[in-house]
């Protein structure tokens, strides 16, 4: 059970952790501004820290009691859990999933292995490097299919092939990134999302951009994408919430998350990918499924919160 808080005093001084260094920094700096804002509201005792490099330095200065992680991405983004593991080495309670949740779910190629190896479905696979027969290996899948950098988030780096004339093109750009390369099966269907919420599944979202697909654009920029919550009912709705929190369990994550997922035409799920860090923007996707249920943003942020006394160790900095 969560640790319910009624007194803003009982977190102590919270260090709202944003920014850092990752692909992802300036969608992490407006979730982390949002943030920041709703727990000041509710009189928490709160303050903005900018990446890995500054957290150090308050942890040195032991300056506070908890850290409300919206770093997002790897490579000094907060989900990979080098974060994790510099937090607990301090004693410092943190929202999200621990070390082991955040390092897995960042890999999609390990996360995808979790998740074959218990039958979870999840799109057909291959691992790459840029110097492998990605022809070869494209036949292999069957196009059409997806291709990208293995721990990236937000649809950084991503692209869609129909035609094998575009590989190379999608590769390179995948490779712009650090760490493996991804090809997936592309399922052709609806795009759907399942926030988690101290570890209960939040109702669904189906996903409709204006453009062909969800990009970094139609995710960030573009007011045209609709998002239709709940995106399913009644048992297909159940079916696909059990889903998405037996794969967030899957592979160690908890407190709070968010699952990506594809539907086919006929109906079937696939997993696509976990998130322990989810955007807290105006477009973002958990605060939308949360309101759905009557937690409006400022309740969401206080409840995400309340998760870092799972990870409290009873030693403040």
């Amino acid at each position: 059970m969560t640790r319910r808080i009624t007194d803003p005093k009982d977190f102590g001084r919270v260090a709202v952790l944003m920014g850092g260094t990752s692909s992802e920094r300036e969608v992490s700096l407006d979730s982390g501004r949002n943030v920041l804002e709703a727990l000041l509201r509710r009189g928490v005792d709160a303050y903005p820290v900018d990446g890995i490099a500054g957290m150090v330095q308050e942890l040195i200065a032991r300056r506070c009691d908890r850290v409300f992680n919206v770093l997002h991405g790897h490579a000094g983004g907060g989900e990979d859990g080098v974060l994790q593991g510099l937090l607990e080495a301090f004693g410092v309670p943190y929202t999200g999933s621990n070390v082991l949740g955040s390092a897995l779910s960042m890999d999609k190629i390990r996360t995808k292995q979790v998740w074959s190896s218990l039958g979870l479905p999840t799109p057909r696979y291959v691992r790459i490097s840029p110097t492998d027969d990605v022809v070869a290996a494209a036949r292999t899948l069957g196009l059409p299919l997806i291709v990208k950098p293995a721990c990236e988030g937000s649809s950084v780096g991503i692209s869609r092939v129909f035609d094998e004339a575009d590989l190379e093109h999608a590769v390179a750009l995948a490779a712009r990134y650090p760490g493996e390369l991804l090809m997936e099966q592309l399922i052709e269907g609806d795009e759907y999302t399942v926030g988690i919420l101290e570890d209960e599944a939040l109702p669904t979202i189906r996903i409709v951009p204006a453009g062909e697909y969800y990009d970094y654009h139609a995710k960030y920029v573009a007011e045209d994408t609709q998002y239709i919550c709940p995106g399913l009912t009644g048992a297909a709705e159940t079916e696909m919430r059990e889903l998405a929190l037996q794969a967030f369990r899957s592979v160690g994550c908890s407190g709070w998350g968010r699952v990506d997922l594809m539907r086919d035409r006929n109906n079937r799920n696939y997993l696509l990918e976990v998130n322990t860090a989810p955007g807290m923007t105006s477009h973002s996707l958990v605060p939308k499924a949360a309101r759905a249920i009557g937690i409006e943003f400022d309740e969401l942020v206080w409840r995400v919160l309340e998760t870092s006394f799972r990870n409290e160790r009873g030693v403040r900095c």
